[in-house]
């Protein structure tokens, strides 16, 4: 603006003067507008690669199944452009199979607000829904999610909860104890009563294996330490011994099969895993592919998306693994036929 001096005439080399630098202030305004429009634009776009991220994953026991999913979370949040100590952060906690150390280890993750909380078994899934209603929970390895309480449907809880099942159909299983033990009548099921997944497994045993004239005789065990205690009771009275994805006694399977191979009842399991370490056949999912389905969603709740809105994801396979070894240790001597179908044969 130019102005008078004190002779009433016009300054121009001072309005000039003016003039440049009210035109620099303004480009500089421009400029940081500008700026700050493309950071805006860039945390609009949730750009992996700049922005850090923090993901709290809890199990509640720490054996090969629950290994392989959280590895398969970690390695697909990797491939995902979200890697650990570069733009995310990753905290790792087991609850050592203590339901109480599950609690605590939950109100930890939603103190520390974690941008998603990965709970692995059911236990810890309740853990963490029961601390948070507002941070992402996706859950994996859960057998019943609804009978557990943490969503009330499968296609989007609409809640602050989503993950992956590890829920398996029935018949496939009771074909597979038939096949190889074709004269079966008692089956022996070790469990944790405490465990949601478990004693949903052995309501919708009975409700299969009673009209086909099979009996289910249950052998409850509290703790991990109780697990061979819980076989042994079950010498004279079964044809076999089937185990589920119970995570106690999963954790302790190596004391089962020490029962089974002194006591000669046959172990058929449902975690694949549990072939190495002494069952003699398994029909379950690949748990490190469900790790890696359910990190697609926690991949895709950082991106942007509401847990409440992605629906639970239950693999569709099935993988059959055998052990002929454990089989003639247990007095059981697998079919070709068994064999054959296996995916992996474990000596």
């Amino acid at each position: 603006m130019l102005y008078q001096n004190r002779f009433g005439h016009f300054n121009f080399s001072k309005a000039l003067l003016l003039g440049g630098i009210c035109t620099a202030i303004l480009t500089g305004c421009n400029q940081s507008a500008q700026d700050t429009g493309a950071t805006d634009a860039a945390a609009t776009t949730g750009d992996a690669a700049t922005e850090m991220k923090t993901v709290a994953i809890t199990a509640i026991v720490e054996h090969p199944a629950l290994d392989d999913v959280r590895k398969g979370v970690i390695d697909e949040l990797n491939e995902a452009g979200f890697k650990d100590g570069e733009n995310l952060t990753v905290n790792f906690q087991s609850a050592q199979g203590n339901t109480a150390t599950a609690g605590q280890i939950a109100k930890q993750f939603v103190a520390d607000d974690s941008d998603v909380i990965v709970a692995i078994g059911t236990p810890s899934a309740q853990s963490v829904a029961a601390a948070t209603s507002s941070i992402p929970l996706v859950f994996s390895a859960v057998t019943d999610p609804v009978a557990a309480k943490l969503v009330t449907k499968l296609d989007g809880s609409g809640t602050n909860v989503t993950g992956g099942s590890d829920a398996l159909p029935y018949e496939p299983q009771i074909e597979l104890m038939r096949q190889i033990i074709p004269s079966l009548k008692n089956v022996g099921y070790v469990y944790s009563p405490g465990e949601v997944n478990s004693t949903t497994i052995l309501k919708n045993l009975k409700e299969k294996l009673t009209p086909l004239g099979i009996n289910v005789v249950e052998a409850p065990a509290q703790r991990s330490t109780d697990i061979a205690m819980a076989a042994r009771s079950l010498e004279g009275k079964v044809d076999m011994i089937y185990t589920s994805t119970d995570n106690n006694v999963v954790s302790a399977y190596e004391s089962l099969y020490q029962v089974a191979k002194e006591s000669k009842i046959p172990l058929i399991a449902s975690d694949t895993s549990s072939v190495e370490r002494g069952a003699i056949a398994a029909l379950g999912v690949d748990y490190y592919n469900l790790g890696r389905e359910t990190g697609k969603i926690v991949v895709r709740i950082l991106n942007g998306e509401k847990a409440g809105a992605i629906p639970v994801y239950t693999p569709q396979m099935l993988d059959l693994y055998v052990s002929p070894k454990h089989g003639k240790e247990q007095g059981i001597t697998l079919t070709q036929a068994v064999i054959d179908k296996a995916k992996e044969v474990v000596e």
